[in-house]
């Protein structure tokens, strides 16, 4: 299909990495790791929040297309679309925080996906001028052009998601693939105290911590994009002991897995760990 061939080409094209490392590096400066940057991931809402606010806003603008195909009434179409520029604005925002934590190939469809969406809104912003002056048909060509560009920005959009797996949990299978109860992990003595280290259950990579006779066990495999959670770093957030993705940053309390800070919004598996008296290590799942 020659859609899905076009963007699977631009996750190669080169020639927009150097706007994007601009872009990413100004991003993250000017929105550093705390609440407004967890706020814009959607970490209070237990996943990313910019396609819950684009499918509103999106929702609002085509609306206005659709009440002008059936002649409906014009106040009702130049509501919709103020309401949908309006909404843009935190919906790019949530947006391009995101995009900042991606990886390359997924930045460039994004960078697209970004341009068309601006044109778009450039477009339907347009189209409310010259309806508020008085030119309903015109505003109602610009308004049908927005929705068309719109719509590449929507499947470009969906390519990032379900194609590149930007945004969906990389971690959520483990719950399903460890079975429950106790398993054999490793030996106590075998662990180095206060560094973490990665241990194999199975085919099932894990995050191991051990400080004098505790163990936390975490799966390895970083929520937010996969990144190994055992060459992260070690710290304490409001008391609690947490590990930071060395990928993105996402950091993650070791005793549970919950988020405390993003990129991440799914909570890390999480693993029950004791030691028996032989000093050997075991775990089972957290559910």
């Amino acid at each position: 299909m020659p859609q899905v061939e076009l963007a699977d080409r631009l996750e190669h094209v080169k020639a927009m990495d150097r706007p994007i490392r601009a872009l990413t590096k100004f991003l993250r400066e000017k929105l550093p790791a705390g609440p407004v940057r967890d706020v814009l991931h959607g970490v209070f809402f237990g996943h990313p929040i910019h396609p819950v606010l684009a499918q509103a806003s999106l929702g609002m603008l085509a609306s206005a297309s659709v009440v002008d195909a059936v002649d409906g009434d014009p106040r009702a179409a130049r509501a919709l679309l103020a309401a949908g520029i309006g909404s843009a604005l935190p919906t790019a925002a949530a947006g391009w925080t995101d995009w900042s934590m991606l990886h390359r190939e997924q930045q460039r469809v994004g960078f697209v996906h970004a341009a068309a969406n601006v044109t778009a809104l450039a477009l339907y912003s347009g189209s409310l001028v010259l309806r508020l002056r008085g030119h309903e048909r015109y505003g109602r060509a610009l308004s049908y052009a927005g929705f068309t560009v719109a719509g590449l920005g929507a499947y470009l959009g969906g390519h990032m998601a379900y194609r590149q797996a930007a945004g969906p949990n990389h971690a959520e299978s483990v719950a399903h693939l460890v079975p429950l109860g106790w398993h054999d992990l490793c030996r106590l003595r075998d662990l180095p105290d206060g560094r973490p280290v990665s241990r194999s259950l199975g085919y099932i990579d894990l995050f191991v911590l051990r400080e004098g006779e505790e163990v936390w066990v975490l799966a390895d495999r970083c929520s937010h994009l996969a990144g190994p959670l055992h060459q992260g770093k070690v710290t304490e957030e409001q008391g609690e002991l947490c590990v930071v993705c060395p990928w993105h940053g996402s950091t993650f309390n070791v005793e549970d897995g919950s988020v405390v800070h993003g990129p991440a919004t799914a909570r890390q598996p999480a693993f029950e760990s004791r030691v028996r008296a032989d000093g050997l290590v075991q775990v089972r799942p957290i559910t």
